[in-house]
């Protein structure tokens, strides 16, 4: 098959960027694939065949006449796009060209039942993929979207870098803790939450070892700043910036932090993960309970509760072999579910059944 896949991100490299990009550099093993993007900061992450275009807005017809041109050149079968302006944009391609369009959609969203929600989502869509039963479920809830054109596909990540960073059973633990997070500095990813949580996890005993290393550029850096002063964590709590790499850090990395209020599938998480970190995570409203059984292979707990958040971070640090435990299970459990080979063929199938049930 042929693919087309689309990202006019803005903002930088992040999650989705990344999921995107691994999906289709998968599919190109086998199939051929042709990638289109706004930014170089997005392109210059990939080697496949790919053309950089403005994406201004949803209408935009300059943007909409090349990846016409793109998909007739290239005989293409699929477009995916990747972004909520993508989506109209590759809904319109696909009309003109006759081709199906599928919809990536990687966060928790159920889109309104008005006449722009039911044309993005329905009449220029021919399907849609998500990485959590609860991102289907919540678009399942709009009441016009079916469920027979929503399909979960977890995301993949590449085990085999991953495996060349840290290989199985390589990982001890030491006599202190390093805790990690991942993403970008805003509202959503709520470090103030972590930084809070952690602040008071070293005021529970005297003497604890351990250390926060927050990975990530963002809006609200300044804050954190200032918040880390006033919580007297200066020298505890260090926000590294943009990590092009974070592998080497995650393999140094005891305990992987997650504090956002919204998430679809993490890909840091899962990365975090496969590389023997125990997980805390905030249940996050997306697909995190579907990696994460508490207690088991993770630790779970309610958006907002610092004190939770707290008493986990200390659970871990004072009982180093349970910390092992659970990233163990943790590491088993993503390499059984998230290998790239299955969520590549998972990919294909779903656009084959879309083309046969809805021949044009």
């Amino acid at each position: 098959m042929n693919f087309l896949f689309l990202n006019s991100a803005s903002r930088g490299w992040g999650g989705n960027e990344k999921s995107i990009v691994l999906a289709a550099e998968n599919l190109s093993g086998k199939h051929h694939v042709v990638f289109a993007y706004r930014k170089e900061e997005i392109g210059d992450h990939t080697g496949l065949l790919k053309y950089r275009l403005p994406f201004l807005f949803e209408g935009d017809l300059y943007t909409i006449a090349k990846l016409a041109a793109i998909v007739r050149r290239h005989g293409i079968d699929v477009i995916i796009p990747s972004k909520r302006k993508d989506y109209a944009i590759a809904g319109i391609v696909s009309r003109i060209c006759g081709i199906r369009n599928i919809l990536w959609l990687g966060a928790l969203r159920t889109p309104q039942n008005t006449l722009s929600g039911r044309l993005i989502y329905r009449t220029l869509a021919d399907g849609i993929i998500v990485n959590a039963r609860q991102i289907k479920e919540g678009l399942v809830m709009s009441g016009f979207i079916p469920a027979d054109r929503v399909r979960v596909v977890y995301n993949g990540i590449d085990t085999k870098e991953l495996d060349r960073i840290v290989p199985a059973g390589t990982r001890h633990p030491g006599t202190g803790m390093v805790v990690t997070a991942v993403g970008r500095l805003d509202k959503n990813k709520n470090h103030e939450l972590l930084l809070r949580g952690f602040a008071r996890f070293l005021s529970m005993q005297p003497c604890i070892n351990a250390n926060l290393e927050i990975l990530g550029e963002g809006s609200e850096r300044a804050n954190l700043e200032r918040l880390i002063r006033e919580l007297g964590l200066d020298g505890r709590a260090r926000l590294r910036g943009f990590v092009g790499n974070p592998y080497p850090e995650l393999a140094k990395s005891d305990v992987f932090a997650m504090t956002s209020e919204s998430e679809g599938l993490s890909i840091a998480l899962l990365e975090a993960m496969y590389l023997g970190n125990a997980p805390v995570s905030t249940f996050a409203g997306g697909g995190v309970t579907e990696i994460i059984s508490d207690g088991i292979n993770g630790h779970l707990f309610k958006y907002g509760d610092e004190t939770a958040l707290a008493s986990i971070f200390l659970k871990l640090y004072l009982e180093p072999d349970y910390r092992r435990q659970i990233g163990e299970a943790a590491h088993k459990s993503v390499a059984e579910k998230y290998s790239a080979a299955r969520i590549e063929q998972q990919i294909v199938n779903f656009c084959r059944e879309t083309i046969a049930k809805q021949p044009r």
